[in-house]
């Protein structure tokens, strides 16, 4: 759908490698006129002429930036995701500091759009649940921790903004999980555990996105008018069985009641804080999205399916050599 020009856009999250990757794409735009990146801590990568500001979005100055700035689009990839910061700061991030946000572009005349980084997690993980959601498809056990209760939240403050700033154009993407070379993630760093522990008896279904699909997504959403709610994933599954033949990873299944156990080998191996609740249930039940209605609205399909952005993803961290052994029963 054709859109006024987005002349100012604001990201958030821009020193993580999605916000980045958005930033830099979007100043490429000519008929982007300024693109301004905020974050709490400087970028590793380069951006070019987007203007990087610190700024802690839990804060009201963000309210100021937006509106000295004459900011027209917010572009908020703040979702914190990662098992190595504390709960307590990853809440008061995601939650906090979407409600500062969303404040600040209530209060603003000249916004006219935002865009939302969700996450596909909002659907939970369950052996009850539909072989593909949909965005109309409610839970049917609702995330009750961590960065998926978060989404859930955000979800429903975004709504609320939409209700009260009707004339904004709204989009909330639900993102799959990421992969790609330059994507560092819970999921990539279960991968790269010296032995990855799986769920005895289960075999979950996974999709990924590549990264150049979701910032293609993120661009197209930005400088076009698209509202609305959307699933992003690649084509097609890959069975958790898949995924460590392809890679090459040694495994051990644990008996399923022993969640604790694969947190354990986690804090052991990896120096993470414990896997959380949802990558745990995860990589038990697995999910599966249906994305029809962003691809119908976009009239456009990824690059890269599912099995294909692993490939890219293994193929740039050396996966693929050796021998896949599982070391349940090894003597």
């Amino acid at each position: 759908m054709p859109a006024a020009a987005a002349r100012v856009v604001l990201v958030t999250g821009v020193s993580r490698f999605l916000g980045a990757r958005v930033a830099n794409t979007l100043q490429a735009d000519p008929g982007i006129e300024r693109v301004i990146g905020v974050d709490t801590v400087p970028p590793d990568l380069p951006l070019g002429r987007t203007e990087f500001v610190r700024v802690d979005i839990r804060t009201p100055s963000i309210a100021n930036i937006i509106a000295s700035a004459g900011v027209d689009t917010v572009v908020h990839l703040n979702l914190v995701t990662s098992s190595t910061v504390p709960r307590a700061k990853v809440k008061e991030l995601n939650i906090i500091g979407t409600m500062q946000l969303l404040a600040a572009c209530q209060r603003s005349p000249d916004m006219r759009k935002l865009v939302v980084r969700s996450s596909a997690a909002v659907y939970g993980s369950s052996p009850m649940d539909p072989a593909v959601f949909t965005e109309l498809d409610e839970p049917v056990e609702a995330p009750r921790s961590g960065y998926a209760k978060d989404a859930v939240e955000v979800e429903g403050y975004v709504r609320g903004l939409t209700r009260r700033r009707s004339d904004l154009t709204v989009s909330v993407l639900r993102f799959a999980n990421f992969l790609g070379p330059g994507v560092d993630s819970p999921l990539s760093r279960y991968l790269h555990l010296p032995v990855v522990p799986t769920v005895l008896g289960f075999d979950p279904r996974l999709q990924f996105v590549h990264e150049d699909d979701g910032v293609e997504v993120l661009r197209r959403m930005t400088v076009e008018d698209h509202p609305g709610c959307y699933n992003v994933a690649g084509d097609g599954v890959l069975l958790l069985s898949q995924v460590l033949r392809r890679a090459v990873r040694p495994y051990v299944p644990v008996p399923s009641p022993a969640h604790s156990v694969l947190g354990d080998i986690g804090r052991r191996f990896a120096g993470l804080s414990g896997f959380s609740p949802e990558l745990l249930r995860w990589l038990t039940y697995g999910r599966v999205i249906d994305t029809t209605a962003l691809e119908d609205e976009l009239s456009w399909r990824p690059k890269y399916s599912s099995e294909a952005a692993f490939a890219d993803f293994a193929e740039a961290q050396g996966f693929g050599h050796g021998r896949m052994t599982s070391l349940l029963g090894r003597r």
